[in-house]
């Protein structure tokens, strides 16, 4: 967005429309701006800045007689603003003061109550994308035979996460193989990750052609047929779908079936929200932005969490676009870096 179209006044009341727009939900009037501005402006010199931002995109008029709504370009004009004052210091973002609280060492009831957490606190919809289990460093691993043609692959990360999956697998093990192997691994590869494991031992098997060449050929194997079913094994978490429901006000019905139709394909859910994640501390995207047919009334706010070194998975928020963006930002932020610390720190 190229904000040279825009004087400081302009801005001003760009601003002031939308957090008045985001309190109300109804269309904002210049006389209403003209009494919360803090510079002088009659309701004319309003009415003329509200035009200007119509022709510029910033606003729209829902009817003739109605006052102004913003866009989408209106809405990400004030997520940016928040963020940039933040940045230099003028504004600042509040950072929830509560304990979070969550703590467990099963992966499954972390992320759920982390997703609850979320939801409770926006009271909307939350959601965390789980890490595949390949990427975690551990400190003890142990492969178990469950039938001829499935291996449980049961990892204790190093912060004491506790967490299993099934492999099937093609490939015959005994039980004596799996240990010797699960024993190599703990004493070669204690800190890394399976990922490391697998790249480790697909660079340097030929270095076993004399020594242990069958298990660890097999077991390379055996990464390879996990890793496989690893690339599709992201599982998306959700709570809080009844509070869309309650804001029925907010989507029309068409959007909020769709949506809901979304929710229910999980792993086309996670899979598009997995493609957003960047760098970025908090990243939010609005309405024609999140690029979903037929969802043009949400917002999605979401961050990554993860080691120092390495993203993990995604969490945020999915609500209406009519959200409370200076409280959603730092919530997303301060949780996401709780559950960082969780994973990496325990």
């Amino acid at each position: 967005m190229n904000k040279a179209i825009l004087r400081e006044k302009d801005e001003q009341v760009l601003y002031l429309i939308v957090e008045d727009y985001l309190k109300h939900g109804k269309p904002v009037g210049s006389r209403q701006i003209a009494q919360k501005s803090d510079f002088k402006v009659s309701p004319a010199t309003v009415r003329n800045i509200m035009a200007k931002l119509v022709i510029n995109d910033f606003l729209y008029q829902p009817h003739t007689s109605a006052g102004r709504v913003p866009t989408d370009r209106g809405l990400r004009f004030y997520v940016n603003y928040l963020f940039e004052e933040a940045s230099l210091g003028r504004r600042s973002l509040e950072i929830p003061s509560r304990e979070w609280g969550i703590s467990t060492d099963d992966f499954d009831k972390l992320f759920s109550a982390t997703s609850k957490l979320l939801s409770d606190s926006s009271d909307n919809m939350g959601f965390v994308i789980s890490p595949r289990i390949s990427h975690l460093d551990f400190k003890h691993l142990r492969l178990i035979k469950v039938s001829e043609e499935k291996v449980m692959i049961l990892l204790v990360t190093t912060s004491s996460l506790v967490l299993n999956q099934v492999v099937e697998t093609r490939h015959y093990f005994t039980q004596t193989e799996l240990d010797r192997a699960s024993s190599y691994v703990n004493q070669n590869f204690g800190g890394k990750s399976l990922h490391y494991v697998r790249d480790y031992l697909i660079k340097e098997i030929p270095q076993y052609r004399l020594k242990m060449e069958d298990t660890m050929a097999k077991l390379t194997k055996l990464l390879r047929a996990y890793f496989s079913q690893d690339e599709d094994d992201n599982q998306i978490f959700l709570q809080g779908a009844s509070k869309l429901l309650e804001k029925s006000d907010f989507f029309d019905m068409k959007g909020l079936n769709t949506l809901f139709r979304r929710f229910e394909e999980k792993t086309k859910l996670a899979k598009l929200l997995s493609d957003v994640i960047s760098l970025d501390r908090v990243k939010v995207l609005i309405g024609s932005e999140l690029d979903i047919p037929d969802i043009s009334n949400c917002s999605l706010i979401l961050s990554h969490y993860g080691y120092d070194h390495q993203v993990l998975g995604s969490l945020g928020i999915i609500g209406p676009k009519r959200i409370p963006y200076k409280k959603i930002i730092p919530l997303v932020d301060s949780i996401a870096k709780h559950l960082s610390h969780t994973i990496s720190y325990r």
